[in-house]
C-alpha cells in the first residue's frame, strides 16, 4: 500500500472517488485552513471495495457501487453479477448468465440503466438492458443510485444504474493490458473449450492535453442446457368445472367426476397440464465489443470527450424436443388437497393411437448497437460550470441464420395409446405408452412454424448541464434534456399447420433419427409414480435427436405447402416482414431540473441538504400494420387454424403524460465516520415498449372454445411511486463499514392485463350445428366428433374429408370468441418497503474479509393464488442474500461469492391466460482465484468458476406441483492470464 496525503474541502470529495471512476464531475479547489487527511490508494480486491466504499460515503443519496480493480480488470466478467453482490440487487439469468437486474423487488422494466450518463437503446421490447451484451474489460465502475436527485434522467423507481467506461484523462500516462482466457462450459454436450480475448490502451500526450482510450474484447462461449416444461401452461378451474357437457358445467380441459383419487370439488380450485415437454438445447455465442474515446483539453477549463462505442452478440441455437399433448380426453388422476388442487399424477388413455411429437430447432440471431457521443465540460468562472452532452446511439436485434431468428419443425410418430405425467417431484415424469418402443419408420413430418423478427431501437438524446457554486450559500444544478426514442418492430412467419402429419412413415433414413435415452441427461431428482401404486406405466425414456437439416431438407423437395417463405416452400423463413406484423412507436420526452444544495453544521456535526424538482413530459405515437384473417379451419383434434385475408389492418395511437417530480435528500454525520441519511422523491417507471405499441395481433392457432391475441395501450401512464428513505452508515475503518436501510414506496397505475373477449366476424367450426349434433351423438371427445362430422357431412361445402378439415360456416356456426390481452393501469395502489442490511469488514493485515448483506422486501398486494383473474402483482418481489469471502495477500487474491434470492412472481400469466408464475428460491457459488507472477512483473494468471454446484432453476404455477419449467445448465470454468503495462 501506497500513502500520501490531500487537501479535503468542506464537500468531503475523496480522491478515490476520481480515481476510481473519471466521471464527469467538476472539481472543487482546495481551501486555505482545510484539514489534512490521510488517503490509501489499493489495487486489487481491497482497492475496489474502498473506492466503492468511499462512492457510497461521500454521495448525497443512498448509493452503492462497484469499481474496477484495475485498469482493465472488473471483479466479474459479467456486470449483472457484479451487480447482484450489492444489497437490495438480484438477477435474472438467461442460460446460465446475468441478462437483467432486480432492485428492492422492482422488476428490469422499472430499473433505468445507462451508460456514461446516457440512456441506450433495447430491442427486446422492454425496457431492460441486457448486461449478457456487455464485456467488463472496459468497465471502470458501476452506481447504483437507490434515491433520487433531479438531474437523474427518470425511468428507474427501483433504481438508476450508471455503468462508467474507461477515459484516458482519468488516468494519465500510458495504461494498457491484453488478457486471455480459456472457458470451459460444463453445461454443453457437443461443444469444447472456447477463447476469451481482451485487451486496452490508453495513453495522454501533449502535456495530458490530448488523451486516447482504445479497447476491444471478443468472446466465445458454447453452452446447452436441459428442460422440462409444461409447454402453453396449466389450465384452472373451479371445482365444480367437468367434462359433462350434456349437464353444463363442462369447460375445455375440465376433468370427469369419476376415476379420480381425492378429487377437488366445490371450495377448491384445480388445474390441469396442457403437455408435457422435454427439450434440450445448445448455443453458441460470440460477442464482440469495442470502445474509442478521444479527449482533448486545449485549456484547463475545457474538456472535450468524443467516443463511440460498439457491441455485437450472435447468438446461435439449436434443440431437439419430445412432447405429449393432453387432448383432455378423459383423464385418471391422483390430486393434492384443496383448496389448491393439483394432481400428482395426471393420465389419459387413448381410443386411437395419438401423436409422440418430436421437434427440432436451428436459428440465429445477432443483437448489434452502436453509440456516438460528444460531451462538452467548460468550467467558465471559478462558480459557473457548464456541460453539454450528445449521443445518437442504435441497437438492431435480427435474423442471423438462413432458417430465420426462430423456427420448429415437428415430426411425429403416431403410437401414443395412453400418457401420463407424474408431478411429485422437482423433475416431471412422463410416461407414454408404446413410447419406448417407437422406431425411425413410425416418423412423419407434421406442421412448422419458420420466423423472421427484427427490432430496431433508436436513441437521439440532448443534455445540457450546469452548476453555479455560491460563496457561502451552497450551489444550484439545472439542466435541460431531450430525448427520441424510436421503435421499429417487424415479424413474419411461415407457418405450416400440418399438424396432422404429411407423408408417409417410413420415408425418412434411419440414420437421422439417432435414439438417446432421456433420463441421463438430467440431474434434477424426480418422481417415481409412487402415488399411483397398482398403475402399469412405462416410463419414457427414448427420444430421436434427429437431424434438422436433413429432414427439413428432404421435406422440402418433397413435401408441398400452401405458404412460402423466400426458398419458394414452406420450410424456410420470410423476410416480406411488411406481410406481417409491422408496428412503429415514437416516445418524445423533454424535462428540465433544477436542485439547490447547501452544506452546513450543526454544532459540530457536518451536513448536507439537496432539494430539486424535475418536469417531464412525454408523447408517444404508435402506427402499426397487422395480418386480417377472414376464417377458420378446425385442423386437428385440438387445434383451429385462422384464415389468412392478405389484407392489412392499419391503425395509429397516440398518448400523452407530464410530471413534476419533487426530490429531497438530508445527510449529517453525527458523529465521527456515522452518518444517518433520509430522503423523499417522487419517480415514474414508464410502460415497457411491447405495451405501448398499437395493434391487436390474433394468434393463428385457437382451440374449439375460441381464440387468443394481444394489443397494445398507447395511452399508458407510467407507474408513479412517493419514495422514502432512512439510513444509517458507520465507517469504522479504512476498509469497512456497516449500514443498515429502510425504504418505503408508496406506487400506483400498476399495469396489468385485461382480457377482453371480442369477436372478429370468423365463423367457430367448433360451435355451430354440426358440433352440436356430433356431440349429443358421440360425446365431447374431439377426435370421434370430428370423425362423426366427416361421416355425416361429407358433401358439405365446409366440410373437407381429403384433407380432414372442416371450416367455419357462417350461416350455421356462432362467431370465434377472442380472448385478447391488453394492458391497463390498475387504479390500486400498492405499498412496497423493506429492509437492507449490510457490512464490509477486513481483519486487519491477514488478508481476510467478508462482505454480506440482506435485503427484505415487503409488498401490501401480492398475488392470491386462489382468484382465477389477472391481479395487479408486482413482479420480482423478493427477499435477497449475499455473502462473500475474500482473501488478498503476497500475490494471491481470492473470493467465493454466495448468492440467494427467494421465490418471486415472475409472470401474472402463462400462455393458457391469467395464471401466475413463480420463481422458485436459487442459490449459487461462485469463485475466482489469482496470482501474480513475480518474476514477470504485470503478469497474473487467474481461475473462475461459476455456478461451481451446478444448481438448476424451477418456475411453478399456483402449486409447487404444478411446474412450468426446471432447467439445467451447469458450471462454467475460466483459465485465464492478464498482462499489464
Amino acid at each position: 500500500m501506497k500513502t500520501k496525503t490531500f487537501t479535503k474541502t468542506k464537500l468531503a470529495t475523496s480522491l478515490s472517488l476520481v480515481l476510481g471512476f473519471g466521471s464527469m464531475m467538476p472539481a472543487h479547489a482546495a481551501e486555505e485552513g482545510d484539514e489534512n487527511i490521510e488517503v490509501i490508494q489499493v489495487t486489487g480486491i481491497r482497492g475496489s471495495l474502498i473506492k466503492s466504499m468511499d462512492v457510497k460515503r461521500s454521495s448525497n443519496g443512498v448509493v452503492d457501487s462497484i469499481s474496477a480493480e484495475d485498469i482493465g480488470k472488473f471483479p466479474d466478467t459479467n456486470l449483472a453479477e457484479s451487480l447482484q453482490r450489492i444489497s437490495g440487487v438480484s438477477i435474472d439469468r438467461v442460460n446460465g448468465e446475468g441478462s437483467k437486474i432486480t432492485v428492492r423487488g422492482f422488476g428490469p422494466d422499472f430499473n433505468l440503466v445507462t451508460l456514461n450518463g446516457r440512456q441506450m437503446p433495447v430491442t427486446t421490447g422492454s425496457r431492460s438492458f441486457d448486461f449478457a451484451n456487455v464485456a467488463a474489460e472496459s468497465i471502470t465502475g458501476v452506481e447504483v443510485h437507490k434515491t433520487s436527485k433531479a438531474s437523474n434522467p427518470t425511468g428507474g423507481i427501483g433504481s438508476t444504474v450508471d455503468v462508467f467506461t474507461h477515459r484516458p484523462f482519468s488516468s494519465p500516462g500510458l495504461k494498457a493490458t491484453v488478457g486471455v482466457k480459456a472457458m470451459d462450459d460444463q453445461s454443453t454436450r457437443t461443444g469444447g473449450v472456447t477463447p476469451e480475448l481482451s485487451g486496452l490502451y490508453s495513453n495522454t500526450f501533449a502535456d495530458d492535453k490530448f488523451g486516447i482510450s482504445i479497447s476491444a474484447s471478443y468472446q466465445e462461449r458454447e453452452s446447452g442446457n436441459s428442460q422440462a416444461q409444461v409447454g402453453t401452461g396449466w389450465r384452472s378451474f373451479p371445482g365444480t368445472v367437468d367434462n359433462d357437457w350434456g349437464a353444463g358445467t363442462a369447460e375445455w380441459g375440465g376433468v370427469p367426476q369419476e376415476n379420480q383419487v381425492n378429487r377437488p370439488g366445490e371450495g377448491d380450485i384445480y388445474s390441469v397440464p396442457q403437455t408435457t415437454v422435454y427439450r434440450f438445447e445448445e448455443q453458441q455465442r460470440k460477442r464482440t465489443n469495442g470502445q474509442l474515446v478521444l479527449q482533448y483539453s486545449p485549456v484547463d477549463s475545457v474538456t472535450a470527450t468524443l467516443d463511440y462505442t460498439y457491441m455485437r452478440n450472435d447468438i446461435d441455437t439449436q434443440f431437439n424436443d419430445i412432447s405429449a399433448w393432453y387432448t383432455f380426453a378423459p383423464s385418471e388422476n391422483v390430486w393434492t388437497d384443496g383448496p389448491i388442487s393439483s394432481p400428482l399424477i395426471y393420465s389419459e388413455n387413448y381410443a386411437t393411437p395419438q401423436d409422440l411429437s418430436m421437434a427440432a430447432g436451428d436459428y440465429g440471431v445477432r443483437n448489434e448497437s452502436g453509440s456516438l457521443g460528444f460531451n462538452l465540460e467548460w468550467q467558465a468562472t471559478d462558480s459557473l460550470t457548464l456541460a453539454f452532452d450528445a449521443h445518437s446511439s442504435t441497437a438492431e436485434n435480427k435474423p442471423n441464420s438462413i432458417y430465420g431468428s426462430s423456427n420448429t419443425l415437428s415430426t411425429a410418430g403416431y403410437v401414443r395409446t395412453s400418457a401420463a405425467t407424474d408431478f411429485s417431484g422437482d423433475l416431471p415424469i412422463l410416461a407414454v405408452g408404446g413410447g419406448n418402443a417407437i422406431q425411425p419408420s413410425d416418423m412423419v413430418v407434421t406442421g412448422s412454424v419458420f420466423g423472421n423478427s427484427r427490432n430496431k431501437s433508436e436513441i437521439e438524446q440532448y443534455q445540457f448541464d450546469g452548476e453555479y457554486v455560491f460563496d457561502e450559500a451552497g450551489s444550484i444544478d439545472f439542466g435541460l434534456a431531450l430525448t427520441n426514442v424510436n421503435n421499429h418492430s417487424q415479424s413474419v412467419n411461415v407457418q405450416r399447420n400440418d399438424w396432422g402429419g404429411v407423408g408417409s412413415p417410413g420415408d425418412f433414413e434411419d440414420s437421422w433419427f439417432p435414439a438417446q435415452e432421456i433420463h441421463d441427461k438430467f440431474k434434477a431428482s424426480g418422481g417415481d409414480f409412487s402415488a399411483a401404486e397398482g398403475k402399469n406405466f412405462d416410463i419414457l425414456n427414448k427420444m430421436f435427436f434427429w437431424d434438422f437439416a436433413s429432414v427439413r431438407d428432404y421435406a422440402a423437395a418433397n413435401y408441398s405447402s400452401s405458404v412460402m417463405g423466400d426458398c419458394g416452400n414452406g420450410f424456410c423463413p420470410s423476410t416480406d416482414y411488411a406481410a406481417d406484423v409491422d408496428r412503429f412507436t415514437e416516445e418524445e420526452s423533454k424535462a428540465a431540473y433544477i436542485q439547490y444544495n447547501y452544506d452546513g453544521e450543526i454544532g459540530d456535526m457536518l451536513y448536507d441538504f439537496h432539494i430539486g424538482l424535475r418536469y417531464e413530459q412525454t408523447d408517444v405515437t404508435s402506427t402499426s400494420a397487422v395480418a386480417g384473417y377472414n376464417g377458420a379451419n378446425w385442423i386437428a383434434d385440438t387445434e383451429i387454424a385462422l384464415v389468412d385475408s392478405g389484407e392489412r389492418v392499419f391503425e395509429t395511437q397516440t398518448g400523452e403524460y407530464d410530471y413534476f417530480l419533487p426530490n429531497i435528500n438530508f445527510n449529517i454525520e453525527v458523529a465521527e465516520d456515522v452518518k444517518l441519511r433520509a430522503a423523499y422523491s417522487e419517480t415514474i417507471g414508464r410502460p415497457d415498449y411491447t405495451s405501448i405499441q398499437g395493434g391487436t395481433t390474433l394468434a393463428t392457432l385457437a382451440n374449439r372454445s375460441g381464440g387468443g391475441g394481444s394489443a397494445g395501450n398507447p395511452s399508458l401512464l407510467p407507474l408513479e411511486s412517493q419514495n422514502y428513505d432512512l439510513s444509517a452508515e458507520w465507517y469504522y475503518a479504512p476498509s469497512s463499514y456497516a449500514s443498515v436501510g429502510y425504504f418505503y414506496k408508496d406506487t400506483k397505475n400498476f399495469i396489468s392485463n385485461a382480457v377482453v373477449e371480442t369477436t372478429n366476424g370468423i365463423a367457430n367450426p367448433a360451435d355451430g350445428e354440426k358440433y352440436r349434433a356430433a356431440v349429443a351423438a358421440v360425446g365431447a371427445d374431439a377426435a370421434a366428433v370430428r370423425q362423426w362430422i366427416f361421416d355425416n357431412y361429407p358433401n358439405d361445402p365446409f366440410v373437407d374429408v381429403a384433407n380432414q378439415i372442416i371450416s367455419g360456416d357462417p350461416a350455421t356456426d356462432n362467431q370465434m370468441i377472442f380472448d385478447i390481452n391488453t394492458p391497463s393501469n390498475s387504479d390500486r395502489s400498492s405499498v412496497i418497503d423493506g429492509w437492507e442490511f449490510a457490512v464490509q469488514h477486513f481483519f486487519g493485515e491477514t488478508g481476510f474479509g467478508v462482505i454480506a448483506n440482506y435485503t427484505i422486501v415487503n409488498s401490501d398486494d401480492t398475488y392470491d393464488n386462489f382468484l382465477l383473474e389477472d391481479q395487479p402483482a408486482l413482479i420480482g418481489l423478493s427477499d435477497t442474500a449475499n455473502a462473500v469471502l475474500v482473501y488478498e495477500n503476497y500475490g494471491f487474491q481470492a473470493r467465493v461469492a454466495y448468492n440467494w434470492r427467494d421465490e418471486f412472481l415472475n409472470s401474472r400469466g402463462q400462455g393458457t391466460g391469467p395464471n401466475p408464475q413463480y420463481t422458485e428460491a436459487y442459490s449459487q457459488i461462485d469463485l475466482s482465484v489469482s496470482y501474480d507472477i513475480a518474476a514477470v512483473e504485470g503478469l497474473t494468471i487467474s481461475l473462475e468458476g461459476i455456478n461451481i454446484t451446478e444448481e438448476y432453476t424451477r418456475v411453478h404455477g399456483r402449486d409447487e406441483h404444478q411446474v412450468l419449467n426446471l432447467v439445467e445448465t451447469g458450471a462454467r470454468y475460466s483459465l485465464g492470464a492478464r498482462y499489464t503495462f
